[in-house]
Protein backbone atom coordinates (compact mmCIF):
# COMPACT_ATOMS: atom_id res chain seq x y z
CA UNK A 1 0.00 0.00 0.00
CA UNK A 2 1.56 2.98 -0.88
CA UNK A 3 1.28 6.66 -0.30
CA UNK A 4 -2.47 7.88 -0.17
CA UNK A 5 -3.73 11.00 -2.61
CA UNK A 6 -6.18 13.33 -0.80
CA UNK A 7 -9.01 12.16 -3.00
CA UNK A 8 -9.63 9.19 -1.32
CA UNK A 9 -9.59 10.57 2.30
CA UNK A 10 -13.52 10.79 2.16
CA UNK A 11 -13.33 6.79 2.06
CA UNK A 12 -11.94 6.02 4.99
CA UNK A 13 -13.11 4.44 7.74
CA UNK A 14 -11.65 4.47 11.18
CA UNK A 15 -9.23 1.56 12.63
CA UNK A 16 -10.26 -0.52 15.67
CA UNK A 17 -10.01 1.71 18.70
CA UNK A 18 -8.34 -1.47 20.42
CA UNK A 19 -5.77 -1.59 18.09
CA UNK A 20 -4.83 2.13 18.05
CA UNK A 21 -4.46 2.12 22.52
CA UNK A 22 -2.00 -0.82 22.21
CA UNK A 23 0.36 0.92 19.54
CA UNK A 24 2.31 3.88 20.79
CA UNK A 25 2.98 7.32 19.41
CA UNK A 26 6.16 6.33 17.94
CA UNK A 27 5.40 3.39 16.46
CA UNK A 28 1.93 4.74 14.99
CA UNK A 29 4.39 7.64 13.06
CA UNK A 30 6.33 5.18 11.34
CA UNK A 31 3.20 3.94 9.47
CA UNK A 32 2.35 7.22 8.64
CA UNK A 33 3.76 7.46 5.01
CA UNK A 34 0.78 4.93 4.66
CA UNK A 35 -1.53 5.51 7.20
CA UNK A 36 -2.69 9.65 6.00
CA UNK A 37 -3.50 11.52 2.66
CA UNK A 38 -0.15 12.39 1.01
CA UNK A 39 -1.98 16.54 1.72
CA UNK A 40 -1.94 16.18 5.39
CA UNK A 41 1.90 15.17 5.23
CA UNK A 42 2.67 17.58 2.02
CA UNK A 43 -0.03 20.14 2.21
CA UNK A 44 -0.79 22.45 -1.02
CA UNK A 45 -0.32 25.26 0.58
CA UNK A 46 2.06 25.83 3.31
CA UNK A 47 1.78 29.60 4.95
CA UNK A 48 5.35 30.84 6.69
CA UNK A 49 4.15 33.65 9.09
CA UNK A 50 7.30 35.08 10.16
CA UNK A 51 9.47 32.49 8.12
CA UNK A 52 11.43 34.63 5.89
CA UNK A 53 14.50 37.07 6.19
CA UNK A 54 13.46 39.95 8.72
CA UNK A 55 10.54 38.17 9.67
CA UNK A 56 8.82 38.03 6.21
CA UNK A 57 5.64 36.25 5.66
CA UNK A 58 6.22 33.25 3.12
CA UNK A 59 3.74 31.55 1.54
CA UNK A 60 4.54 27.97 -0.52
CA UNK A 61 2.89 26.31 -3.04
CA UNK A 62 3.28 22.54 -3.47
CA UNK A 63 4.32 21.55 -7.21
CA UNK A 64 5.27 17.91 -7.37
CA UNK A 65 5.77 14.97 -5.22
CA UNK A 66 7.47 12.00 -5.87
CA UNK A 67 5.95 8.43 -5.85
CA UNK A 68 7.11 6.84 -2.77
CA UNK A 69 9.99 4.73 -2.85
CA UNK A 70 12.69 2.92 -0.92
CA UNK A 71 16.42 4.85 -0.40
CA UNK A 72 18.04 3.52 -3.55
CA UNK A 73 20.05 6.33 -5.47
CA UNK A 74 17.99 8.66 -3.66
CA UNK A 75 21.11 10.31 -1.59
CA UNK A 76 24.62 11.08 -2.15
CA UNK A 77 26.97 8.38 -1.04
CA UNK A 78 27.94 9.64 1.76
CA UNK A 79 24.52 10.32 3.16
CA UNK A 80 23.27 7.22 2.33
CA UNK A 81 26.28 5.83 4.55
CA UNK A 82 25.44 8.05 7.54
CA UNK A 83 22.05 6.98 7.25
CA UNK A 84 22.53 3.50 7.10
CA UNK A 85 22.49 2.67 10.73
CA UNK A 86 18.49 3.41 10.91
CA UNK A 87 17.65 2.02 7.81
CA UNK A 88 14.81 2.99 5.24
CA UNK A 89 11.17 2.05 5.56
CA UNK A 90 10.08 4.18 3.15
CA UNK A 91 10.96 7.63 1.65
CA UNK A 92 8.36 10.93 0.45
CA UNK A 93 9.83 14.08 -0.82
CA UNK A 94 7.79 16.83 -2.23
CA UNK A 95 9.09 20.13 -3.87
CA UNK A 96 7.43 23.63 -3.70
CA UNK A 97 7.98 26.91 -4.69
CA UNK A 98 7.44 30.06 -3.38
CA UNK A 99 5.17 33.28 -4.35
CA UNK A 100 7.34 34.88 -6.74
CA UNK A 101 8.65 30.77 -8.38
CA UNK A 102 12.33 32.01 -7.94
CA UNK A 103 12.73 29.64 -5.32
CA UNK A 104 12.28 25.71 -5.05
CA UNK A 105 13.33 23.51 -2.33
CA UNK A 106 12.40 19.60 -2.11
CA UNK A 107 11.03 18.53 1.31
CA UNK A 108 11.68 15.00 2.27
CA UNK A 109 10.32 12.56 5.06
CA UNK A 110 12.78 9.43 5.38
CA UNK A 111 10.51 6.79 7.28
CA UNK A 112 13.45 4.55 9.21
CA UNK A 113 13.06 0.83 10.62
CA UNK A 114 15.06 2.10 13.76
CA UNK A 115 13.58 2.22 17.18
CA UNK A 116 13.75 5.29 19.47
CA UNK A 117 17.27 4.48 21.09
CA UNK A 118 18.89 4.35 17.69
CA UNK A 119 17.22 7.38 16.59
CA UNK A 120 18.31 9.23 19.72
CA UNK A 121 22.24 7.73 18.88
CA UNK A 122 21.93 9.05 15.19
CA UNK A 123 20.38 12.29 16.14
CA UNK A 124 23.50 12.26 18.66
CA UNK A 125 25.77 12.05 16.16
CA UNK A 126 24.95 14.43 13.89
CA UNK A 127 24.77 17.08 16.18
CA UNK A 128 28.17 16.27 18.01
CA UNK A 129 29.86 15.50 14.69
CA UNK A 130 27.90 18.45 12.41
CA UNK A 131 26.96 16.56 9.96
CA UNK A 132 23.78 18.28 9.13
CA UNK A 133 26.27 20.96 8.25
CA UNK A 134 28.31 19.24 5.66
CA UNK A 135 27.95 20.01 2.30
CA UNK A 136 28.95 16.23 1.13
CA UNK A 137 26.69 15.27 3.53
CA UNK A 138 23.53 17.75 1.36
CA UNK A 139 20.45 15.82 0.49
CA UNK A 140 19.36 15.59 -3.28
CA UNK A 141 16.49 17.49 -4.43
CA UNK A 142 13.40 15.74 -6.45
CA UNK A 143 13.07 17.57 -9.93
CA UNK A 144 9.73 17.19 -11.86
CA UNK A 145 9.20 18.19 -15.48
CA UNK A 146 6.89 20.29 -16.91
CA UNK A 147 7.44 22.11 -13.27
CA UNK A 148 9.11 25.30 -11.94
CA UNK A 149 11.65 22.77 -10.58
CA UNK A 150 12.25 20.83 -13.40
CA UNK A 151 15.96 22.16 -13.59
CA UNK A 152 16.68 21.33 -9.91
CA UNK A 153 19.23 19.29 -9.94
CA UNK A 154 22.38 18.49 -7.65
CA UNK A 155 24.50 21.52 -8.72
CA UNK A 156 21.94 23.57 -8.03
CA UNK A 157 21.58 23.22 -4.53
CA UNK A 158 22.13 25.97 -2.38
CA UNK A 159 20.68 25.54 1.11
CA UNK A 160 19.59 22.72 3.28
CA UNK A 161 19.14 21.61 6.38
CA UNK A 162 18.24 17.80 8.25
CA UNK A 163 16.91 17.07 11.21
CA UNK A 164 16.75 13.68 13.14
CA UNK A 165 13.67 13.06 15.26
CA UNK A 166 14.41 11.45 18.50
CA UNK A 167 10.00 10.73 18.95
CA UNK A 168 9.33 9.08 15.97
CA UNK A 169 11.48 7.19 13.45
CA UNK A 170 11.26 9.49 10.55
CA UNK A 171 14.35 11.98 9.35
CA UNK A 172 13.02 15.27 8.04
CA UNK A 173 15.26 17.38 5.54
CA UNK A 174 14.55 20.50 2.84
CA UNK A 175 17.41 21.23 0.47
CA UNK A 176 16.38 24.83 -1.80
CA UNK A 177 18.18 26.36 -4.72
CA UNK A 178 17.01 28.98 -7.09
CA UNK A 179 14.24 28.21 -10.07
CA UNK A 180 16.00 29.76 -12.87
CA UNK A 181 18.57 26.45 -12.99
CA UNK A 182 21.46 28.63 -12.10
CA UNK A 183 24.53 26.23 -10.80
CA UNK A 184 25.65 27.03 -6.68
CA UNK A 185 29.67 27.09 -6.02
CA UNK A 186 29.00 27.37 -2.38
CA UNK A 187 26.08 25.94 -0.69
CA UNK A 188 25.46 27.20 2.92
CA UNK A 189 23.65 25.43 5.63
CA UNK A 190 20.65 26.76 6.59
CA UNK A 191 21.32 26.95 10.29
CA UNK A 192 24.50 28.98 9.04
CA UNK A 193 22.43 31.18 6.05
CA UNK A 194 19.53 32.23 8.32
CA UNK A 195 21.87 33.84 10.99
CA UNK A 196 21.96 37.85 10.95
CA UNK A 197 24.54 39.19 9.33
CA UNK A 198 25.24 35.71 6.41
CA UNK A 199 27.06 37.53 3.57
CA UNK A 200 26.77 34.18 0.80
CA UNK A 201 24.40 34.16 -1.88
CA UNK A 202 22.11 31.97 -0.61
CA UNK A 203 21.61 33.43 2.41
CA UNK A 204 21.37 37.02 0.74
CA UNK A 205 18.59 35.57 -1.32
CA UNK A 206 16.65 33.92 2.23
CA UNK A 207 17.01 30.16 0.35
CA UNK A 208 18.54 29.19 4.45
CA UNK A 209 14.90 30.79 5.02
CA UNK A 210 13.00 28.66 2.39
CA UNK A 211 14.86 25.20 3.63
CA UNK A 212 14.51 25.68 6.92
CA UNK A 213 10.53 27.07 7.26
CA UNK A 214 9.50 24.29 4.68
CA UNK A 215 11.08 21.44 6.73
CA UNK A 216 9.82 23.29 10.21
CA UNK A 217 6.45 23.35 8.86
CA UNK A 218 6.06 20.00 7.41
CA UNK A 219 7.88 18.35 10.69
CA UNK A 220 4.87 19.97 12.05
CA UNK A 221 2.08 18.74 9.79
CA UNK A 222 3.78 15.15 10.65
CA UNK A 223 3.20 15.53 14.13
CA UNK A 224 -0.66 16.85 13.56
CA UNK A 225 -0.93 13.47 12.54
CA UNK A 226 1.01 11.59 15.27
CA UNK A 227 -1.50 10.35 17.96
CA UNK A 228 -4.86 10.38 15.98
CA UNK A 229 -6.40 7.33 14.98
CA UNK A 230 -5.28 5.00 12.81
CA UNK A 231 -7.28 4.98 9.34
CA UNK A 232 -7.46 2.54 6.38
CA UNK A 233 -8.72 3.04 3.16
CA UNK A 234 -12.48 1.10 2.59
Amino acid sequence: MGLLTGAVTGSWLAGDSGDDGARSAYTEAGDLWHSVPVDQLFPPTLLGKGAGPGGADRTWTRVAVAPDADCAGAFDRLLAKALDPVGCSRLLRATYTDATQNYVTTVGLLFTKADAAAMTALADRFEKQGLGRREDLMPLPYAAKDTVAAGFGAPQRASWTVSVLTDAPVVVYAVSGWADGRTVDEPEPAEEAVESGAASAPAQAGLGHEAKGLADRVERALRKNIGTPTEHPS
